[in-house]
């Protein structure tokens, strides 16, 4: 049975439409002495995993609290959940990732975490390619959840005039207002806008308290930072519009990458990539339905590696890839959760990223009265519009910048969205900091690209 899931699962993750991924898996599912399977280390990024071939390799390795990978040498590494999908190993200079294993019947899903999927591995060179399986030494129980559905997907979304007024009513830190193009959208659309089904919400991690070393690091930053003004230039790309495609993972990791080239180039670089080729092409993506920042802007840019925008211009789509195979790639040479791995995050490490490297790739959980931002300091007021019931998401946004109201003393992060120029300020909001408001402290990814 396992052997015929693998097979069926992985036809499905490198055909040309990419599978939604609703595993949920904990880091205790996980940590723990795995075995890991290899075919043969002969391919290259374009190998073919959908059937896996004889395995030539077979490695024991121990995941260990926090973030250490132990093999049966002894040889030390590291490894990190990818939210709650699955997870990646780097050790004895190789570097593994899979999406966890699971099953999905109808509306239920059965998450096995003590397997994966078929993946990928592959020397830190990015050389010598094999596809990899893994299974947990000691089996553990299937876990069953349910996957929800918003009722009427394809109603076109109203809007809820009552909802906005109690909004602006119960608090006087930001405003809602009307967006008249949300009532041409369907409700399938708004989710899509919000993340994505494949970003809805199941488990996820926290800022975690900083360390003395961190604190002390943290006292010598400025007050204030913005990458669209230091010293009067801008470091910061356009806002793009991400239309009615759950594709703010790529919209966000562009824009950090595109960003970071800028920095590293004193803005003599300035280009614009592509999120059409992530959409459209990339395996370790959900194409419309979502995807995770650390995998685009880390992993698929380093193993594959991002085009311009020419090379795959923007449809909104994912049913094909068309991007122009004479097109350079463009990679990234080093990537990482903000903390060292998914679950050390936290204000003061992303200040220090932020400020020493450039902008940084969150997640926000997106509830209904975040659709309706229009300027101000951002937090949930905990208000829900029934009239529009919007599934808990994961957004992937890019964060530019922080500060401090003068008037309120109320701390903030300045933050770029992917909804065009005329949503919220300009296209950008700000959110309260400090307190890991709607998850936007838990989970930053920073990528250093090769100009």
């Amino acid at each position: 049975m396992d052997g015929l899931v693998w097979s069926l699962l992985m036809i499905l993750l490198v055909s040309g439409t990419q599978a939604d991924t609703p595993a949920n898996c904990t880091f205790e599912d996980v940590k723990g002495d795995w075995i890991l399977y290899e075919t043969e280390r002969s391919g290259d990024a374009s190998i073919d995993c959908s059937n896996m071939g004889p395995i030539i390799h077979k490695k024991m390795v121990s995941l260990m609290y926090p973030n250490e990978a132990v093999d049966e040498f002894g040889n030390k590494g590291t490894w990190t959940m990818i939210y709650n999908q699955g997870f990646e190993v780097k050790v004895s200079g190789r570097s593994y990732f899979a999406f966890s294993l699971y099953e999905k019947t109808g509306e239920t899903v059965i998450s096995m975490c003590d397997k994966t999927m078929t993946g990928w591995s592959r020397d830190i060179t990015v050389r010598n390619w094999a596809c990899y399986r893994a299974q947990k030494k000691i089996p553990l129980p299937p876990k069953n959840s349910t996957v929800n559905h918003m009722p009427q997907e394809d109603a076109l979304y109203k809007y809820n005039k009552e909802f906005i007024q109690s909004i602006n009513a119960k608090q006087n830190s930001w405003w809602a207002d009307i967006y008249p193009e949300y009532e041409l959208m369907t409700m399938k659309d708004i989710l899509r806008r919000a993340g994505g089904r494949a970003s809805a919400i199941a488990s996820r991690a926290h800022a975690v308290p900083p360390s003395f070393f961190t604190r002390l690091l943290d006292a010598a930053m400025p007050a204030t930072w913005d990458w669209r003004n230091i010293s009067g230039i801008s470091y910061v790309s356009p806002v793009r519009n991400q239309g009615n495609c759950g594709s703010c993972y790529a919209f966000a990791s562009m824009g950090g990458l595109e960003a970071r080239v800028r920095i590293l180039t004193n803005n003599t670089q300035q280009p614009v990539f592509s999120p059409q080729d992530i959409v459209g092409c990339s395996k370790l993506s959900q194409g419309c339905e979502g995807g995770f920042p650390f995998l685009i802007a880390g992993r698929y840019a380093q193993d594959v590696g991002v085009v311009l925008e020419e090379c795959s211009p923007y449809e909104a789509r994912d049913d094909v890839c068309r991007t122009n195979p004479n097109c350079n790639r463009h990679f990234t040479a080093y990537y990482r959760y903000v903390g060292g791995y998914y679950g050390s995050c936290n204000e003061e490490e992303m200040k220090l990223a932020l400020v020493k490297g450039g902008p940084l790739v969150v997640g926000l959980e997106v509830y209904s009265d975040f659709l309706h931002y229009k300027g101000g300091i951002y937090h949930h007021t905990g208000l829900s519009d029934k009239f529009n019931p919007l599934e808990l998401t994961n957004h992937a946004v890019l964060l530019v910048g922080y500060g401090e109201d003068e008037e309120t003393g109320e701390m903030f992060w300045t933050v770029k969205n992917s909804w065009g120029n005329d949503w919220g300020e300009n296209g950008y909001f700000r959110i309260v900091r400090g307190n890991d408001e709607c998850a936007i402290e838990s989970m930053a990814v920073e990528v250093v690209p090769i100009p």
